[in-house]
């Protein structure tokens, strides 16, 4: 389900980024395990009054000056601002109204965006202070005083948020049509297969431009479904990425995969699989959407007698905690098999969300016991009591133990083996929640 976003700007040391660590806690970093990912990121996801949202920090703002890296946060705001649904202007109020103040609150009422004006370093309790009265001049409506560092005032500020977000059912979870990124490194034929699909291929489109959560969202359908589909821009690798705009770039892609029910990973087939493609496909892993692998520009590897599944074989070597995603062979370029994607995407977009019956996991799990017995550790076994489903999206099992320490990783990779090898989950990742009986 796409979730809405929250921009904060200002200029430089007011307590952006303060109030974002305070909000989003500790999931503004997250360490990816499996794929060896970790995401450094600028956007956060956090929930008040049971709506979710995306919380987007940013550099601060100086609009008059020529200084090189404030002028590319600048542009950072900027972008956040394109991309955000409601807007935090935050300001100092010990500072008072400043110049630069001024100059943001004039390109802020030009966006027709809700903006919500909040005065940092309100640092007393009791009566608002007097000098909140002066940033009434803005002409952004009432000023909310907080102080980020003393956790004053938070509560009121994210109920003004709640107030501001979008109507619930923009993002209505019942939406039909498959929301699809394609992502990948930049110059894999990104564009090149979205112009195939969009050009070649469709019986209705429309072109949802500058939409505020992504550059350009494609709405298509044809005889195999409804489909979204997020063009992204291409995620660098790290060391090339330096400047503020590429940053907001990478988190552009970020924020598709968050939104989107299937990955499409593009694969440059004359590059083959590297380190790159591996941490991008991490990202689409741990965020637990459906995962296609796409190797494009097939038509021009040379092949003889086994070529593909010599391929096959090389990619799910390199993308071992990937083997689940299916893999498709294509060329953008000249259309070759770009159509038989779409069964592909609502097959993953099926088993993403797949959900199995309580009796019947309990049935594999205790053949796989029969099979396999649980591990020991210092005489102790490992029992494992019952297991249940969740929620989908990915799949996530909650599996109730006896001990959940001595519940090893190899152990837990057999299970879920075991329920792929049932229930399929092709494309999708599993998810298992460990639990001691008595647990939440």
């Amino acid at each position: 389900m796409s979730k809405p976003i929250i921009a904060i700007v200002g200029k430089p040391n007011v307590g952006k980024s303060r109030f974002f660590n305070y909000v989003i806690g500790q999931r503004i970093s997250i360490v990816e395990d499996t794929p060896g990912v970790t995401r450094d990121r600028v956007y956060g996801e956090t929930s008040w009054r049971d709506r979710e949202f995306t919380l987007i920090d940013t550099g601060g703002i100086e609009p008059e000056s020529n200084d090189v890296i404030i002028s590319q946060m600048k542009r950072q705001a900027e972008i956040a601002i394109e991309l955000a649904d409601v807007i935090l202007f935050m300001t100092d109020i010990r500072q008072g109204v400043t110049s630069a103040d001024q100059e943001i609150a004039i390109m802020l009422r030009k966006t027709n965006k809700p903006v919500i004006l909040v005065c940092n370093k309100s640092d007393n309790y009791g009566e608002p202070p007097a000098e909140l009265y002066e940033f009434y001049n803005l002409g952004l409506g009432q000023p909310h005083p907080i102080s980020a560092a003393n956790a004053i005032g938070i509560g009121d500020l994210l109920d003004e948020i709640y107030y501001k977000l979008p109507p619930q059912d923009e993002f209505d979870e019942n939406d039909e049509r498959i929301k699809v990124a394609i992502i990948g490194k930049p110059n894999v034929g990104k564009s090149s297969l979205l112009n195939t699909i969009l050009n070649e291929e469709r019986s209705i489109v429309s072109d949802i431009a500058g939409t505020t959560r992504d550059a350009i969202d494609s709405e298509f359908q044809n005889e195999f479904g409804k489909y979204i589909f997020i063009d992204t821009a291409g995620i660098r690798k790290k060391s090339k990425v330096n400047e503020s705009i590429e940053k907001f770039s990478v988190m552009r892609t970020l924020l598709a995969i968050e939104r989107a029910d299937v990955c499409l990973v593009l694969i440059d087939a004359l590059e083959g699989v590297t380190d790159q493609d591996a941490k991008i496909l991490g990202e689409a892993h741990e965020a637990g959407k459906g995962i296609i692998i796409v190797v494009n520009k097939w038509d021009e590897i040379e092949k003889d007698t086994g070529t593909l599944e010599k391929y096959k074989k090389e990619v799910y070597d390199k993308l071992s905690y990937a083997q689940y995603a299916p893999i498709m062979f294509i060329s953008a370029k000249t259309g070759q098999r770009v159509n038989k994607i779409f069964e592909l995407i609502n097959n993953v977009a099926k088993e993403n969300s797949k959900r199995i019956s309580t009796a019947v996991i309990n049935e594999v799990i205790n053949e796989a016991i029969a099979v396999v017995q649980p591990p020991t550790d210092k005489g102790k076994r490992l029992k494992i009591l019952y297991g249940t489903q969740a929620s989908t999206k990915p799949p996530t099992f909650i599996i109730f133990v006896n001990n959940k320490s001595i519940f090893h990783f190899s152990y837990q990779r057999y299970l879920i083996n075991c329920f792929r090898n049932n229930f399929g989950f092709e494309g999708t990742p599993i998810r298992i929640i460990i639990r001691e009986k008595g647990e939440e």
